[in-house]
């Protein structure tokens, strides 16, 4: 999701990588899910929370809409987020206790908080941190690597950098799109190609990617 703000008001100025030591961890949270009850419908999706998703509920994409995911249209492109509880802006994912459900395959942006990143022109990211996000005092160092907490790290992140591409490239197209059924068509089609069709959860979630990538070109 683009957004135009002013970078020296939201982070300490800084960017990171993923080796790099930050000013982030909180104790596990413990006693605190703020974060969690006030995100409203920004904790967007991409294929690969599709895909742990999948497999933390043991659900299709399309079992899951209306339920713990919804679309709408972010950029020009149709994609998914995060379900808010019926009565607030918390996450529906969370139990009575306000603690994750799906915590060890939580979605990306999750896992990033109170991180962030920030891409240059050709989708190239560093990470930065959103100094006003988190309220939690105190706060510890920890590798941005093993704060994510995610797998094959460099495949996670060239993934990252392919989708931001991906739908940068096709929003932009839509901006200069003037057919409605074209813009229909194709606002719609990144949903339809990678979202959709249910995953293999024993299957490396990559190889799937690149290849729905390949038949979408």
């Amino acid at each position: 999701m683009l957004r135009d703000v002013d970078l020296s008001e939201v982070t300490d100025g800084k960017l990171y990588n993923k080796d790099d030591s930050v000013r982030v961890t909180c104790d596990d949270c413990r006693g605190c899910s703020e974060c969690c009850k006030t995100v409203g419908d920004t904790i967007l999706l991409d294929p690969f929370d599709i895909y742990n998703l999948e497999k933390a509920l043991d659900k299709s994409f399309a079992e899951m809409v209306e339920k713990e995911i919804e679309i709408r249209l972010i950029d020009n492109v149709v994609l998914p987020n995060i379900m808010m509880q019926e009565d607030s802006d918390a996450c529906g994912l969370l139990d009575e206790n306000g603690r994750c459900t799906i915590h060890s395959l939580r979605p990306g942006f999750c896992r990033l908080f109170p991180l962030g990143r920030l891409y240059d022109e050709d989708s190239n990211f560093n990470y930065i941190i959103q100094v006003k996000e988190c309220r939690y005092p105190d706060k510890g160092y920890a590798l941005v690597k093993d704060w994510l907490g995610i797998e094959d790290l460099d495949k996670y992140e060239r993934f990252i950098k392919d989708w931001h591409s991906f739908t940068k490239n096709i929003g932009a197209f839509l901006d200069e799109c003037t057919d409605e059924n074209e813009f229909k068509k194709y606002s719609w089609l990144p949903l339809r190609v990678f979202f959709e069709p249910k995953y293999d959860t024993k299957r490396d979630f990559y190889e799937q990617f690149y290849e729905r990538m390949r038949r979408f070109k």
